[in-house]
């Protein structure tokens, strides 16, 4: 099943509203990515498992 993660559950100053959706690892190594680039957060083993464990199953749009 596909996985989505979405910034708007985590409130920051900049207002991300960046939704990324795919298989799991492909959300959390773009997730953390982004989290490191655009978040400054550090690439780090607590911040993979923290974006895993946010992970929500995608909702198909048409169901």
């Amino acid at each position: 099943m596909r996985k989505v993660v979405d910034c708007r559950d985590f409130p920051s100053e900049s207002g991300c509203t960046l939704t990324i959706s795919g298989e799991e690892e492909e959300v959390v190594r773009a997730a953390t990515e982004h989290a490191v680039s655009v978040h400054q957060h550090a690439d780090s083993l607590d911040l993979r498992q923290q974006i895993r464990s946010s992970l929500k199953d995608e909702v198909p749009e048409h169901a």
